[in-house]
């Protein structure tokens, strides 16, 4: 069952997004943790639970101890990357309902780019199934991603012209948002063209997201805690995962349609089921995007237009503040910062407690989604 009754997010924290911190990855997430549990008005000895990635490098026992937790009686971390940041809701939440944990710090903190810059070649891989692609020269996100991305462009006449339509809005969303890195920075179109290719013809410079400095937490609680916050309480209306046996976390080319976010589809599906509504009571999306292409099959994915329909939904100005479907109105990870997404789950609880920098209006309903896992957010 994806949905969850009791549930909230009482508080939120981050860093600020940066390409050179200048201090450890440890001492990102601990200034995180504890602007999201004094968000929520909370000690940090009343944090029992802790959830991360698995690529995380901040030991939890070492968190602990920096931030003042006495005790832990649940932890977990889920598996690879931007997925992960719904998945963590995920985690927390089920924990919580199951009485395992009280309050869970969510946390998500690296140097991305002035360490170990995620985007360049990885010549050994983790996993050894990976290493298959290896040989061809498959060796980064941008590479993976693009084989996928050309059979979209191919069966439905999309150009990296299109994409650039999305990238535009990003930054336009970024511009305004102070907690962006690209705050005041806007592009055009023709500023997307002209920056060089990535992979030719499919992605620009502009097409990518950030590699970011910095760290962002969530705290997880009861509902029935919702009176001694400092804030309003955000529901964890429902928290899906979506996996399916053909598929790969980059390297998806398995599926019999390659045009389609298998993956994405079925999370929607689980969302819409334990939620109760569909796309039209969405009010705000934040969508998860390495790459702006991503974007276009998740549109699709969870049915806010049909196959192949998303360049024009984009060009008709429907993702816009003032559209049928505001993404991204923070910037996204093109735009504000690229904290595998952990930002964008910031976003929406922002935007449901009616705070947000670009906020929109009589927000109800609040999608994050991220490929393989989803979020419907909602207030108490």
């Amino acid at each position: 069952m994806a949905g969850f009754d009791d549930v909230i997010i009482a508080g939120i924290g981050h860093t600020e997004y940066s390409k050179d911190s200048g201090r450890s990855e440890m001492q990102l997430a601990c200034e995180a943790a504890l602007a999201a549990i004094d968000d929520a008005g909370l000690a940090p000895a009343a944090v029992d639970g802790m959830v991360t990635f698995t690529l995380d490098p901040n030991d939890e026992l070492t968190l602990m101890r920096n931030l003042g937790i006495p005790e832990l009686r649940y932890w977990s971390r889920t598996p690879h990357g931007g997925p992960g940041s719904n998945t963590m809701v995920q985690h927390a939440a089920a924990a919580v309902t199951a009485g395992v944990a009280d309050a869970v710090l969510l946390y998500r903190a690296f140097n991305e780019r002035s360490g170990r810059r995620f985007g360049q070649p990885n010549q050994r891989q983790s996993m050894p199934g990976l290493n298959w692609y290896l040989p061809f020269g498959v060796d980064t996100p941008a590479k993976s991603y693009a084989l996928a991305f050309q059979r979209y462009m191919y069966e439905f006449g999309v150009t990296n012209e299109d994409f650039g339509r999305y990238s535009v809005v990003a930054r336009k969303h970024a511009a305004t948002n102070p907690n962006a890195w690209f705050y005041e920075r806007p592009i055009t179109l023709a500023d997307h063209q002209a920056s060089r290719w990535i992979v030719e013809p499919i992605l620009r410079l502009l097409d990518m997201c950030q590699e970011s400095d910095g760290g962002a937490a969530l705290v997880v609680t009861r509902a029935d805690r919702a009176a001694d916050l400092r804030h309003p309480a955000v529901r964890v209306i429902a928290a899906a995962d979506g996996h399916l046996v053909d598929g790969s976390v980059m390297y998806n080319y398995y599926h019999r349609d390659l045009a389609e976010f298998s993956e994405a589809r079925f999370v929607a599906r689980q969302l819409w089921d334990a939620s109760g509504i569909g796309p039209a009571a969405v009010d705000v999306a934040m969508i998860y995007e390495n790459m702006s292409p991503i974007v276009f099959l998740q549109l699709e994915a969870y049915g806010f237009c049909g196959r192949g329909e998303a360049k024009d939904f984009i060009a008709g100005g429907n993702i816009e503040l003032d559209g049928v479907l505001p993404v991204n109105p923070h910037g996204g990870l093109l735009g504000e910062g690229y904290i595998h997404g952990v930002n964008n789950v910031i976003e929406g609880v922002r935007q449901v407690r009616g705070s947000a920098a670009n906020q929109v209006a009589n927000v109800e309903h609040a999608l994050v989604a991220a490929g393989r896992s989803g979020l419907v957010l909602g207030r108490l």
